[in-house]
């Protein structure tokens, strides 16, 4: 952010009136200043300096929003050149390329090839955003009749690409309701596409053969008014590439370079000669730091390892990833089956409901909010103690489902047993497993 707390603090009204969600306006000013709140939330603060908080507590990195539904996304909004210094807040858009002179069978071939390239991971559904629409041979009818088709008939955003403005015009009117992104204002074309990126409201990319050139550019569509653009250095080498996407970065953020201060998009696809290697320069662009990623094709042995390199970078390392603490039925549960508990670590909570699953033993699983710890470090942590184990299961309703008074603990948290037994008299804590593989031998067992 551009200004501290204190800084934002001297221009808020000081009324204390707590209307923002917060008690006080100098907690209100710290939030604001570490991006944990939104400046709209203050009822009283003057257009004056709303104005010129807005400006100057904007990310250094504008965040432009492209696409519409279920694979909408936002690219940019970045305030550290390194994941461990705080966390990156916009994943990586994912596209791939597509023809405007593919006929419609092929088209519908390939976006439903795209569309079941989909893949849960700890709970989230992983799956590419784009597809990159190109013209191919200047024919604005057949352009924008492909547009319209991938925005009305699949989930997908869009990137349309023309260096000649009356063809994204038509792609644009074809496909607005989408939000695509419009490909590219060079040197040559900077007028026209300023004056369409400006009268459509869609984001704009510009590329030029350096990032002198690009800066240059952006500069000149911003006093246009355009204000969501997109950058592309121009080069097609990996290592260029690479340079110029660190160059970018580090003069937006350490430089204060409003001109440089937008998200980026790359072109893995022109870089290489077959996919693999593609997928490759891909991977290494979406840890340095392209907003945008355009392969030639999407399919699961590329796509997949590029979803979860991006799913471990863009997720925040100081938040671990949680599930809703509350009774999860596995396999249909009875008033007769077995009930376990465990944590609410993402990944822990899938491993056990997914060995208790395989072992085909209907259960309950009861999963307690330890703060994302897994078992050990939550018991480790004192937030696995027997007591307030033993107080959630009391408290969460499972006796109204079961029975009989048997609840399964984790082995790694065997010691609680005793502090859980005071705490829930008549009630039998079994020791389960230590390791959630033996789960499934574990119930059959006991059944």
């Amino acid at each position: 952010m551009g200004l501290t707390g204190i800084q934002i603090f001297k221009m808020l009204p000081k009324t204390n009136c707590g209307e923002c969600g917060v008690p006080t306006c100098l907690a209100f000013a710290m939030n604001l200043a570490s991006g944990k709140a939104e400046l709209d939330a203050c009822p009283y603060v003057s257009d004056e300096a709303k104005e010129q908080l807005a400006e100057a507590s904007a990310p250094p990195i504008r965040p432009v929003k492209l696409g519409a539904g279920a694979r909408a996304l936002t690219i940019g909004g970045e305030t550290v050149m390194f994941r461990h210094e705080k966390t990156f807040y916009s994943p990586t858009g994912l596209a791939a390329v597509v023809s405007s002179d593919m006929d419609a069978a092929a088209l519908d071939g390939k976006l439903k090839v795209w569309n079941a390239l989909q893949f849960e991971r700890v709970g989230l559904n992983l799956r590419p955003e784009m597809v990159a629409l190109k013209d191919a041979g200047g024919d604005a009818a057949a352009f924008a009749a492909a547009a319209k088709k991938i925005a009305e008939e699949s989930e997908f955003g869009l990137i349309l690409m023309s260096d000649k403005a009356d063809v994204l015009k038509a792609g644009a009117e074809a496909s607005a309701f989408k939000r695509p992104l419009l490909y590219a204002a060079t040197a040559a074309t900077a007028d026209d596409m300023g004056a369409l990126a400006k009268d459509t409201d869609l984001p704009l990319a510009v590329k030029a053969d350096s990032v002198e050139g690009l800066i240059e550019l952006s500069d000149k569509l911003t006093g246009m008014g355009v204000k969501d653009l997109v950058l592309d250095s121009g080069s097609r080498e990996l290592k260029q590439a690479f340079e110029d996407q660190v160059v970018i970065r580090r003069a937006a953020l350490k430089g204060g370079s409003r001109s440089l201060g937008f998200p980026t998009i790359a072109f893995p696809c022109e870089m290489a000669g077959n996919l693999d290697v593609e997928t490759m320069a891909a991977g290494m662009l979406i840890a340095k730091y392209a907003g945008i990623v355009v392969l030639s094709d999407f399919t699961g042995e590329n796509i997949f390892p590029l979803l979860l390199e991006r799913l471990n970078i863009f997720t925040d390392p100081q938040r671990p990833m949680t599930v809703t603490q509350g009774i999860y039925e596995v396999g249909g549960p009875g008033e007769d089956s077995p009930v376990l508990v465990t944590t609410n670590f993402s990944l822990t909570y899938f491993i056990v409901s997914g060995e208790i699953e395989g072992s085909r033993v209907p259960s309950w699983l009861m999963v307690m909010d330890t703060e994302g710890l897994s078992v050990m470090t939550a018991w480790a942590a004192g937030k696995f103690s027997g007591d307030m184990v033993g107080s959630f299961v009391k408290k969460s309703g499972i006796a109204d489902k079961i029975k009989h008074r048997k609840v399964i603990i984790p082995g790694y948290s065997a010691a609680i047993s005793g502090e859980m037994e005071e705490e829930l008299p008549g009630w039998e804590i079994l020791i389960g497993p230590r390791d959630a593989s033996l789960i499934p031998k574990f119930l059959k067992d006991m059944a």
